[in-house]
């Protein structure tokens, strides 16, 4: 058994709520049963010739063997790295608990929330979603903000409990059938869906697909139908563009990695970030080394579904 912890790594506070669902999955698994990618892969300490990509290597290696997957998703910029994890395991068959103690809901006509993160595909792929969206019960602490810390810290317990144990009674991993592949899926960007990306591909003469959910009536059902169009294609190409990657996008680019599918990541205006002793990545390591090619013009995209 091989439990993976996905978190956003770059606070302190997401690194110790990582560890936190860690130690209590731990004490329920065993300590070596659970992963937790910061830690594990020691990444602080970690010297290598290319360090992003040596950490890509040691956590898709992971990825590759997992009997089930808790990620933690909060807030309604989503972290693209996690969100790359989960299509990793959801395309191998893995069932993935997402575990979130944001109290928002999502809809596009401002009415019933009609899904619980900001991209409907995260509903899609998960086995199960665990919402710890309420502050606990008031306490008799000394004052207001010992009190309030207090009804925070219950309801980050009651969420990791019932996330760990949904995850432990998931049912086991059944890889999916490998279908035919042909064609290309093209993963609009939610902020500026007409990119011009269906018409370079086309250009390649290759069919080609794009992403519904953001404009169907059902997003719900449409982003289904975006993962299983974008598991029988040969190619995907994501727009990739925004302060993250778009987490639909990021998760279609997991599962491509998963399917060893090829994928292109467009982003016309690059963006770089850097941390000490790695290369500088382009987007989130695990985006930069999940994708064949880095494209920055339409171009680049027919170009590269040409070779």
């Amino acid at each position: 058994m091989v439990y993976y912890v996905a978190h956003r790594l770059f606070s302190a506070h997401d690194r110790a709520l990582g560890a936190r669902v860690a130690e209590h999955l731990a004490a329920e698994a065993g300590a070596d049963a659970v992963f937790l990618p910061f830690c594990d892969t020691d990444e602080e300490d970690l010297v290598a010739d290319v360090k992003g990509l040596r950490l890509y290597q040691l956590d898709t290696r992971r990825l590759g063997g997992l009997t089930g997957m808790i990620a933690l998703l909060h807030g309604p910029s989503l972290d693209d790295g996690v969100c790359m994890e989960v299509g990793y395991a959801a395309a191998l068959g893995v069932p993935v608990t997402i575990l979130t103690t944001d109290f928002q809901t999502y809809d596009r006509a401002g009415r019933v929330p009609a899904w619980q993160f900001p991209d409907p595909l995260i509903e899609a792929v998960a086995h199960t979603v665990v919402r710890g969206s309420t502050l606990g019960p008031r306490t008799a602490a000394a004052n207001r903000f010992a009190a309030f810390a207090d009804r925070n810290e219950s309801q980050i317990d009651a969420a990791v409990c019932h996330g760990v144990d949904a995850l432990l009674h998931a049912p086991a991993p059944v890889r999916p059938a490998p279908k035919e592949q042909r064609g290309v899926y093209i993963e609009a960007s939610p902020y500026t869906p007409d990119s011009g990306l269906l018409a370079a591909a086309r250009s390649s003469g290759r069919p080609a697909h794009v992403s519904r959910r953001f404009t169907a009536g059902d997003p719900l059902g449409a982003a289904v139908e975006d993962w299983n169009l974008a598991a029988a294609s040969c190619a995907l190409v994501a727009d990739v563009s925004g302060p993250e990657t778009p987490p639909g996008a990021a998760i279609l680019i997991g599962a491509a990695a998963a399917r060893r599918q090829r994928v292109i990541a467009y982003q016309p205006r690059p963006a770089y970030t850097h941390a000490p002793g790695r290369e500088p990545n382009w987007r989130n390591l695990m985006i930069q080394y999940a994708s064949d090619l880095h494209a920055t013009t339409l171009s680049d995209v027919t170009a590269g579904l040409e070779s």
